[in-house]
């Protein structure tokens, strides 16, 4: 769990200071009681990829590449108002954060290596053809008139 006023850890490497990282507070939209005219318990997150201190440079063409299309100027924003109150919100946008910039900092999949199917398996599929094609000729009509 992530406390609002602390630093995230997204990984070994990257740790994002809580002095770069942005709130903003609004009224969450919705059905709401009493309090829901008064309450500014909506959150958005906003964190400076492009231009963080932070960000180790070998990691950030990767990030930036990565999140493009959520990336507004380099900045990506995070809103959480699924809770009415504004620190389980603030604590949901900073989990979130963390586990979008640790899904585009994950090292990419190792390349594919093309295979063959064995000479086995081919012929296990053509002799699965045949025995079909058995099946679905045994099945028409005969017309001996």
């Amino acid at each position: 769990m992530t406390t609002p006023g602390s630093d995230l850890q997204v990984s070994r490497r990257l740790v994002i200071p809580a002095a770069e990282l942005r709130e903003r507070f609004s009224r969450s939209s919705g059905p709401g009681g009493q309090g829901v005219n008064t309450t500014d318990s909506r959150v958005e997150l906003s964190f400076d990829v492009a231009r963080s201190p932070s960000v180790p440079d070998d990691l950030r063409p990767r990030l930036l590449e990565r999140l493009r299309s959520r990336l507004v100027d380099g900045v990506l924003t995070i809103a959480a108002s699924e809770h009415r109150a504004q620190l389980a919100n603030r604590e949901a946008a900073r989990e979130r954060l963390v586990a979008v910039l640790r899904a585009a900092a994950a090292p990419p999949p190792p390349p594919r290596r093309p295979t063959k199917p064995s000479r086995g398996a081919k012929e296990r599929r053509l002799a699965a053809k045949k025995r079909r094609g058995d099946v679905k000729r045994g099945r028409r009509g005969r017309f001996d008139d």
